[in-house]
């Protein structure tokens, strides 16, 4: 399995590249988000992979990337080190950013940090201000993960998601160890993107939903449009808070149509 070794850490990932083989296509770095791994963009793949190299990878502590040792495993700076040295080792220096829920707060600070690795951000149901874990981990500890992906997956995806389709999300995300929810709850309780978030100069597109638990209170969108001018910002009509699961293909496609529009495409 391929594997990109980051300072012992070793990074799991898989590239898909379904462009011309005559042509030089750009790349895109996918970043899932809590409890998620690679399979989390299956549907955005085929969309993408036709015209860009697709990059995803599972973070540290997800999927088949090394495990955490401790709650304190996580920092900013290390997600964003392992972003920048994907999209340096295998997209030849600069890619479209896509980040799903707190993946996106990866995303940000990698479009910040380094605008120079950055063309576009595509940020899925990516809320600035994370609730606080306490209740999710609560649950956690005395049912297990899986149990809480049980329960919190139906207003997550929406009543447009069948039953299997609930149940693979169910299966995916309750895989998750204990400790990298531990670890990954005391870091992302503690990042606040919306302070610098105006210093994000690449174009951007904010995708939500219509949910009543949508990703982003209406203050974040205030916030989104205030420090992020040059950002397009798109409800889609479904009703769950999860946007890039919920309805993948309409996602992609508007994607598409955002990088194209950009000159992302030729």
């Amino acid at each position: 399995m391929p594997y990109l070794d980051i300072s012992g850490c070793k990074l799991y990932y898989e590239i898909d590249d379904y462009t011309d083989p005559w042509t030089t296509p750009e790349s895109v770095l996918l970043i899932h988000g809590f409890t998620e791994s690679t399979p989390a963009w299956r549907a955005w793949v085929p969309h993408l992979a036709r015209h860009y190299r697709v990059i995803r990878f599972d973070q540290q502590g997800f999927g088949q990337s090394s495990a955490v040792a401790n709650e304190n495993a996580f920092s900013t700076q290390n997600f964003v080190a392992h972003a920048a040295r994907l999209i340096t080792e295998f997209g030849d220096g600069i890619a479209h950013v896509i980040g799903a829920k707190s993946g996106g707060l990866v995303t940000i600070e990698l479009a910040r940090l380094s605008p120079d690795l950055v063309k576009t951000i595509t940020l899925a149901s990516v809320p600035l201000a994370p609730p606080q874990p306490q209740q999710w981990m609560q649950h956690m500890e005395a049912h297990g993960v899986r149990s809480w992906a049980r329960e919190t997956m139906p207003p997550r995806l929406g009543s447009r998601m069948s039953p299997e389709g609930i149940e693979w999300w169910v299966n995916l995300m309750g895989s998750t160890r204990i400790e990298t929810a531990r670890a990954y709850m005391r870091w992302v309780s503690n990042i606040d993107v919306g302070a610098t978030l105006h210093e994000v100069k690449c174009p951007a597109l904010v995708l939500t939903t219509e949910s009543p638990r949508r990703a982003y209170s209406r203050s974040d969108i205030d916030v989104y449009r205030e420090k992020l001018p040059q950002a397009e910002i798109v409800g889609l009509p479904v009703d769950g808070y999860h946007v890039g699961a919920s309805v993948p293909d309409e996602c992609a496609r508007i994607t598409l149509d955002f990088l194209r529009r950009h000159h992302a495409l030729t």
